[in-house]
């Protein structure tokens, strides 16, 4: 009796508790995106721990003692906003609030005042309401990884992973060849003759607003995708003015401990030097310099940004953002070691010592500006130039066939990369009607891509000197290579909403679409070969100063003749450059249907698309010269399905048809050659088709959390690949290896907030993980190759795991953010580790294994500090563990060591300033 009382009264006193208290609850929407429910915004009682963030759909709702109060609304990027509120007991008050952009900033060391997409929880929250699969990772993330440019941005989600020594990504097991990449929907072109993408490695992450990465293709997209499309989006800017001044240093350990950091003389340090082809070449010697000179192998970088937002008349909104920034990097490779074995084990090539130094630049200049003209329309402009340099010297020792048997042998490369980049887009989004919106988009690109002067010298080390070796006239070598691409490329698409539920929300939704792009890329190299003569063969050179053998008086002297793969002397046939030249024309159009019923959403498209590829070359392979063509039609099916199993929690299906293009070089008769491997075209190489499909499943917890398990499997036929053809000079080449290739795996992502403690002032402790498993097996047919090609190959299995695929792919990282002086300063440390396992490299031919890049891991640490809303810095060590990367043949006698360096830590500060 006793007990019942008690809960009676413990019952009647919590209910008359409760009727002392009122609510406050409403809606903040978003003023920028046409008043759309603004999730994870922020709800606070001022001068009080009381607050609380939106929903997904921008609802919130606060219990508080009756009084008078202000209620302040804010999100990053956006207006604080502040309403007084009288609270009475058990009533309910109901404000709702629209947020603009405005002068709020993150704070943040080095990301400030940016849009909402930059933001992780923003794009979770677009992540959980988008039909399409698709991983994002934006600028605030970024900045707290220590993420400073793009390649290394994407290889922070799950199922990507970066060649290693390049900007090039792989995902899920596919290369280059498989993936595609764009700049807000439009593609942009390539730096590299021999690959599809563009290095990622060139766009610095202050242009950033976010990066997208689709795995699941759609209609939207063109069709030659098979791995992933990473979608660069470009900052936007919203908010007050503001002027911000980063300056930063930063040193690689194995540069800084170099006795003598040397480097080809004649370059400027803002990477802007191209030397070019001297006039007159093969009869007179107008060479730039092969003398060294010292450098202190400390980097810098400086950078200024601005932007500001004007009123234009009673509706309009007129956004202003400009970046200039230029960095520069020492980096040298240390205990490094190369050789090329065959299949009984024996080495042709065994360079015991090998090193390199280099020095890279990177100049980047954008301007945004957007005009929101009202609320139905805005137009943007974007302009982004990109100039990107790497001088690099790379010193051989040790053994070769035809000249170094004896331990002696001597390569010395040194190599002059120049990239010139300039994009130009011009997109609209315009709302037409309550049912229909109009998206276009039409861009400009330009690429110069140059070599200007690669010299290679190859001579006997003795105990007295060095020696030229004469043998080949290739020994001894200046090459010059320049790409020009131009791109012209536009995106126009209308949504049509039809089928209004009882709520008054559409159901479904047509989107018609047309993509096009019309790319030209103009290819030349020449290379001069320098062949020491009798008796000045046996003339002891110095290495470091071959100017003295090398120059005018030695050629009218006879000491050496130059030449070209067209002639000797003043033939003018003989400066003439081979070449090959590439047209690319594709014009897609496709029509999406998205229906949701009830809890089902599902989107089916279908994309025709005809392309036509065209090269023609003149070389050294083929003087007469020659030209190709491979044409398509293609019809693409696609079908993604989302079904929302409950409010945090989605189930998703893709599966889509799509079809992987040969590069221009890769079908044009052209030989490159590299010190370790020589690779030439294949006229008869031509396009795989791929069928791809996802099942995943994501639940996210909270605001910030995710948790996702995700099952994929892709069908290649005719999958094409890199492989050794029967030469005598084990020449490289591109082949349609087999009749199918295919790719299964399952991908883990999770994000969690392990505490988040509020007092005004943040304190939060957060981890994310993301891992993948990945199988993958192809067909190996010498006979398909014999019977396809003028090739012979001569495979040493008959199945291979796909190049680049690894096992297993790991990204961990954890981070610690406080604040204090209200939130005006703060620190954030992350300690980021990234991991993959083994990968084939190159497949085994003629009695060889495959090569295979060992497993190796990677961890940074990353501090950020503001002291003020003025005035922040930040500290950067990366690659603490400096593990060795090796390369090593699987052969049936056992694994050899193939290649083998460090890369040494780096280590960086950096200031930013803001007026």
């Amino acid at each position: 009796m006793k007990i019942k009382l008690f809960l009676i009264t413990l019952l009647f006193s919590v209910t008359a508790l409760a009727q002392t208290k009122g609510t406050i609850k409403g809606t903040l929407l978003d003023k920028e995106d046409k008043n759309a429910p603004l999730a994870y915004a922020n709800a606070v009682v001022k001068g009080t721990t009381i607050g609380v963030n939106t929903d997904e759909k921008g609802q919130y709702s606060l219990s508080i003692e009756p009084g008078n109060y202000v209620v302040q609304f804010s999100f990053v990027g956006y207006e604080n906003v502040e309403v007084p509120v009288t609270v009475k007991a058990g009533e309910t008050v109901i404000i709702d609030k629209a947020l603009g952009s405005g002068g709020y900033q993150l704070q943040d060391v080095v990301i400030q005042k940016v849009v909402s997409k930059e933001k992780e929880s923003a794009l979770l929250t677009e992540q959980k309401n988008a039909v399409e699969m698709k991983q994002s990772i934006g600028a605030q993330e970024l900045s707290r990884k220590g993420v400073s440019d793009v390649a290394n941005a994407v290889i922070k989600t799950s199922g990507i992973t970066k060649q290693e020594g390049s900007g090039n990504i792989f995902v899920r097991g596919l290369g280059d060849r498989y993936n595609s990449t764009t700049m807000n929907g439009l593609p942009i072109p390539s730096n590299d003759p021999e690959k599809k993408n563009i290095n990622l490695e060139i766009f610095s992450t202050d242009i950033v607003e976010y990066v997208s990465i689709d795995k699941i293709y759609s209609s939207k997209l063109f069709g030659d995708f098979a791995g992933g499309n990473v979608d660069i989006v470009s900052k936007d800017y919203k908010g007050n003015g503001f002027l911000k001044i980063d300056l930063g240093s930063k040193a690689n350990t194995n540069a800084i401990k170099e006795d003598n950091f040397n480097l080809k003389k004649g370059y400027n340090s803002f990477g802007f030097s191209n030397p070019g082809i001297p006039k007159n070449g093969v009869t007179e010697y107008n060479f730039s310099t092969l003398q060294l000179e010292s450098e202190n192998p400390v980097a810098g970088s400086f950078g200024i940004s601005a932007g500001d937002n004007y009123n234009v008349g009673s509706t309009g909104k007129l956004s202003v953002f400009g970046t200039v920034s230029y960095s520069n990097e020492y980096n040298s490779i240390t205990d490094g070691s190369v050789k090329s074995i065959n299949g009984a084990g024996v080495a042709n090539k065994d360079f015991e010592n090998f090193e390199t130094m280099s020095f890279s630049t990177n100049v980047t200049a954008m301007a945004n500006v957007g005009y929101k003209i009202n609320t139905n329309n805005k137009i943007n402009f974007n302009s982004i130039f990109i100039n990107t340099s790497t001088l690099s010297k790379e010193d051989y020792l040790g053994y070769f066939v035809d000249g170094g048997e004896d331990n002696n042998g001597f390569v010395r490369r040194n190599k002059y990369d120049k990239n010139a980049l300039w994009i130009n887009q011009l997109l609209g989004d315009h709302k037409l009607s309550e049912r229909s919106k109009f998206n276009w988009g039409v861009s400009y690109n330009t690429i110069n891509g140059s070599q200007p002067d690669r010299t290679q010298n190859i001579l006997n080390k003795f105990d007295y000197g060095y020696i030229l070796l004469g043998q080949s006239a290739a020994n001894n070598h200046r090459y010059f290579q320049e790409l020009t691409e131009t791109e012209i490329a536009a995106n126009l698409s209308v949504d049509y909403k039809f089928s209004k539920d009882a709520e008054g929300d559409y159901k479904g939704k047509f989107t018609a679409g047309y993509s096009g792009r019309m790319k030209k890329r103009e290819f030349e190299a020449t290379q001069f070969n320098f062949k020491p003569l009798s008796p000045f063969l046996d003339e002891v050179v110095d290495v470091d100063n071959l100017d003295a053998f090398f120059n005018q008086q030695n050629l009218n002297n006879a000491y050496f003749e130059i030449s070209t793969f067209r002639g000797i002397g003043a033939n003018p046939i003989a400066l003439k450059p081979q070449y090959y030249n590439g047209d690319l024309f594709v014009n897609g159009g496709y029509l999406n249907t998205e229906y949701k019923f009830n809890k089902l959403t599902a989107v089916l498209g279908l994309r025709a698309e005809y392309l036509l590829q065209k090269v023609e070359w003149n070389t050294s392979l083929d003087p007469v010269g020659d030209n190709d063509e491979l044409d398509k039609i293609a019809f693409l099916p696609s079908l993604t399905m989302k079904y929302e199993l409950n409010e945090k929690q989605n189930l998703r299906f893709g599966f889509s048809k799509t079809y992987t293009l040969p590069q221009f070089k890769e079908r044009a008769l052209f030989i490159y050659e590299e010190v370790n491997e020589t690779k030439i075209g294949n006229p008869d190489l031509y396009e795989s088709d791929d069928y791809n499909v996802d099942i995943k499943w994501e639940m996210f917890p909270k605001s910030e959390e995710l948790i996702s398990i995700t099952g994929f499997g892709k069908y290649i036929q005719n999958p094409i690949n890199e492989v050794t053809i029967v030469s005598s000079t084990n020449d490289i080449s591109y082949i349609n290896t087999g009749d199918y290739g295919y790719v299964a795996g399952a991908e883990l992502e999770y994000r969690k907030v392990l505490f988040n403690f509020k007092d005004g002032n943040a304190k939060k402790l957060s981890a994310g993980l993301n891992a993948s498993y990945l199988y993958s097996n192809q067909e190996l047919s010498s006979e398909k190759v014999i019977k396809e090609t003028d090739y012979n190959v001569d495979f040493t299995d008959e199945e291979s795991k796909l190049t680049g695929a690894s096992d297993l792919l790991l990204n961990a990282d954890i981070s610690f953010l406080t604040e204090w002086n209200n939130k005006e300063s703060n620190l954030t440390s992350t300690i980021a580790f990234t991991h993959f396992s083994d990968r084939v490299y190159s497949i085994g031919t003629n009695g060889r294994g495959n090569q295979v890049d060992k497993a190796f891991g990677s961890l940074d640490f990353i501090t950020r500090i503001k002291l003020n809303k003025n005035l922040g810095f930040g500290i950067i060590a990366k690659n603490l563990l400096n593990p060795a990367i090796d390369r090593v043949q699987e052969n049936d006698n056992g694994d050899i060591n193939v290649l083998s360096y460090k890369k040494g830590m780096n280590l960086s500060m950096s200031m930013n300033y803001q007026f």
